[in-house]
């Protein structure tokens, strides 16, 4: 597993910061060795997500973000002959460590465990599986020596039943003279969208089925529809159906992207508390929704995760997983036809058009019966029309009662 974490000393200085659109906390991190010299460097967020298997049959998932305060007992700075290791531990249930060895050019990044204690009834309500659970991952990653290394984009690890995702990571181990080096190493994903986003840039030449990216000053039709569904063995678990426009105001010039169905791959998951529809193409590294369950009883969008390249050259990276829309009872599908809006973060949101989904329940591969959008309801303007009538209709009759009267009056002569 890929990561970037830290090694080191005695004094650790950990800051949080909560960012709106990533709802996550990020840990800015100082290790400094005996005599108070910085020996490692590193910035990053992190979440988690922990599938278990409950008492009543039904396996249950459940998101672990970084929280305002966590603690770092065990964390050492390691040397040329002892290798460093950092230890989160978040709240009581759950811990993350990471190792670091030396060589003579560069330091080795292994050995990423992540642990957590199903005995807590707060954490993991109702688990069927008592005791300490770990997920280890025992991929190398190697840095070298005197180099910063930046790694912008989402780096997840699907080590069932534990999700990991790492981003925003800033990280220098065994730093060099206590001074952070200036010199970096861009990790492999960050490499490919700067050496695929130049593309962008030439897709006004492709066919008109080509998706573009376009400035909002252009008039822009709506995206064309496109179906998706994904399957758990031989049975449809999800369908989707929409059209899909990406709004980016990140840039001076904010910037309009249509998906085409066509052109756009799509994959997904199924389980029974949350489900996953994830696309992707050629300007769009992934977008990712997710939904869940709530209170056993309906489902929702939850979560938006977006990696797509930019026509400057730049790439965006956004997630969000406390959204709340697409709000509809189990069982049945959520529909909206006109154009609907998501605000993912202050920087990007979703139009989509003509939408039907459903995520779970799905009987014989065919949508249930929808709850519409308020956007779609027009029940609400029948007692509107009716009382704009009724008032009209009694304007009316008081202003020709009130004319008749004027011309009784008029006939009538002073004796």
């Amino acid at each position: 597993m890929r990561l970037l974490s830290l090694h080191s000393g005695m004094k650790l200085a950990l800051i949080f910061l909560f960012l709106g659109a990533i709802q996550s906390n990020a840990l800015k991190l100082n290790l400094t060795d005996s005599k108070g010299t910085t020996c490692l460097y590193a910035e990053w967020e992190m979440n988690f997500t922990v599938t278990y298997e409950t008492t009543n049959q039904t396996n249950k998932t459940i998101n672990i973000a970084v929280p305002d305060k966590v603690t770092h007992n065990g964390s050492s700075c390691g040397d040329d002959q002892n290798g460093a290791k950092i230890m989160i531990q978040i709240g009581s249930a759950v811990s993350w460590t990471v190792n670091f060895t030396k060589n003579a050019s560069y330091y080795l990044i292994e050995n990423i465990v992540f642990s957590y204690n199903t005995n807590d009834s707060t954490t993991f309500p109702g688990a069927v599986a008592k005791g300490v659970l770990i997920v280890k991952d025992t991929e190398k990653f190697q840095v070298p020596l005197d180099v910063i290394f930046k790694c912008n984009s989402v780096l997840t690890f699907n080590l069932a039943p534990v999700v990991q995702r790492y981003w925003g990571i800033h990280l220098q181990a065994f730093v060099q003279n206590g001074t952070v080096s200036k010199n970096e190493k861009v990790c492999e994903k960050d490499q490919i969208l700067t050496t695929l986003a130049p593309v962008i840039h030439t897709t006004t030449t492709l066919p008109s089925t080509t998706t573009k990216l376009t400035p909002t000053s252009t008039p822009i039709p709506s995206p064309p529809v496109g179906n998706y569904s994904i399957t758990n063995g031989n049975t449809t678990c999800l369908l989707a159906t929409m059209g899909l426009q990406l709004n980016i105001t990140e840039e001076k010039v904010p910037f309009i992207f249509n998906i085409d169905p066509a052109t756009t791959n799509f994959t997904g998951s199924c389980h029974p508390q949350t489900a996953q529809l994830r696309l992707n193409n050629s300007q769009i590294k992934y977008l990712e929704f997710i939904f869940a369950v709530k209170n056993e009883k309906r489902f929702y969008l939850k979560e938006v995760n977006v990696n797509m390249y930019l026509a400057n050259g730049s790439a965006i990276n956004i997630s969000n997983n406390n959204l709340s829309f697409w709000d509809a009872p189990l069982g049945s599908s959520y529909m909206c036809n006109k154009e609907q809006v998501l605000a993912v973060s202050r920087t990007f949101q979703i139009n989509t058009f003509n939408l039907k989904v459903q995520p779970f329940n799905v009987t014989k591969g065919e949508y249930s019966t929808a709850q519409e959008c308020s956007l779609d309801d027009d029940t609400i303007l029948i007692p509107i029309i009716v009382g704009a009538g009724l008032s009209g209709l009694i304007i009316v009759i008081v202003i020709a009662y009130l004319i008749g009267r004027r011309k009784t009056y008029a006939g009538y002569q002073t004796l």
